[in-house]
């Protein structure tokens, strides 16, 4: 198989947070969250989002932890809010509020440890997020339409389909497929494990039989041709033979939304929504999908009874005294009804 040659990095340019003089309360506050057990994603973020504020608080000539006072966050808080993307969008409340939590929990441990003598953030109101219904639920007409869309690539469709069947039968997030190793799926017990999902939490999901069959064909035909020694043990490798990233993943799973003629927004998480909103139209407990997406809190899983419409529409049209066509019929003619009551 031709391997085309990945592209060559960039330097990285000079980052402006390096250069505040808060930046080594940085990196000790992000050895400290490590130091605490904390996910590497939860540090990784931490860290990215800090090194956001740093540079706007270098733009602004403010060096040390002293400097920052309560309205100098009210002033970032509003930069967040007047924000604005390359698209011209602005920054939604959940980013907004995402990178607020950051700077909050920050200057909580810098007052712990006595850097400074007051916290700045201890008061700073947070954007409300309004919880909000996936924007498109796949079908499962849509989901077997994307599936056949593999057949066309040749045989990196056979990791392709193996990815998507996955994505579907497991409702793993994007990072969790990406970090799955051989030794996490085992399709004899059809299970995956999931280790330190959202939250570093681990976590066992069902596979089902056909994204098993897939895995395998996959696995055994076309992974070794794929993989550079020293062989890691990831599952899923690019055709560079590395790991997917995160863009990488969300760019394969577009390439097929869009061939099977579906303009809708997301990729990877699409899957997700479909499967909890499928399961629960067809009878699955809440818990027991709680169990299966990882979620810590109830909340966050109830959103796809929402979604789940066709469930509540049977228990309407079930139920309702006037869901049904004859109850019209009824109002119109109330001679008729005493006749059939006769």
């Amino acid at each position: 198989m031709h391997r085309r040659k990945p592209p060559t990095p960039r330097a990285r340019p000079a980052d402006l947070a390096e250069q505040n003089g808060l930046f080594p309360y940085l990196v000790r506050f992000i050895e400290r969250t490590a130091a605490l057990g904390l996910s590497g994603q939860t540090a990784a973020m931490r860290d990215r989002e800090l090194r956001r504020f740093l540079r706007w608080c270098r733009e602004r000539d403010i060096e040390r932890p002293q400097d920052v006072t309560r309205p100098i966050l009210e002033r970032y808080r509003a930069h967040l809010f007047h924000r604005r993307k390359a698209n011209g969008e602005p920054l939604s409340f959940a980013t907004q509020q995402y990178r607020l939590i950051a700077v909050k929990v920050f200057f909580r441990w810098l007052t712990r440890e006595n850097f400074i003598l007051s916290n700045p953030a201890s008061e700073l109101e947070l954007p409300k997020v309004v919880q909000r219904l996936p924007r498109h639920v796949l079908g499962i007409e849509d989901i077997e339409r994307v599936f056949a869309q593999t057949a066309r690539t040749g045989a990196l469709g056979v990791r392709d389909r193996a990815i998507l069947e996955t994505f579907y039968a497991t409702g793993i997030r994007r990072m969790e497929l990406a970090n799955l190793r051989l030794h996490d799926v085992d399709v004899r017990q059809g299970t995956v494990l999931v280790r330190e999902g959202k939250g570093g939490k681990d976590r066992y999901v069902p596979l089902g039989e056909r994204a098993a069959y897939w895995i395998v064909r996959y696995r055994d035909e076309l992974r070794p041709e794929l993989v550079i020694e020293p062989d890691r043990g990831v599952l899923f490798l690019h055709e560079y033979g590395e790991p997917f990233h995160k863009d990488r993943l969300s760019d394969l799973v577009k390439k097929y939304l869009r061939a099977a003629g579906l303009d809708v927004v997301g990729s990877c998480h699409l899957f997700r929504h479909a499967m909890a909103t499928h399961m629960l139209n067809n009878g699955a407990d809440i818990r027991f999908l709680q169990a299966l997406l990882g979620h810590s809190q109830m909340k966050s899983t109830e959103v796809y009874t929402h979604v789940a419409i066709d469930k509540l529409k049977a228990v309407h049209a079930a139920t309702h005294p006037g869901a049904r066509l004859a109850s019209v019929r009824a109002t119109r003619d109330p001679d008729a009804a005493d006749d059939r009551d006769a």
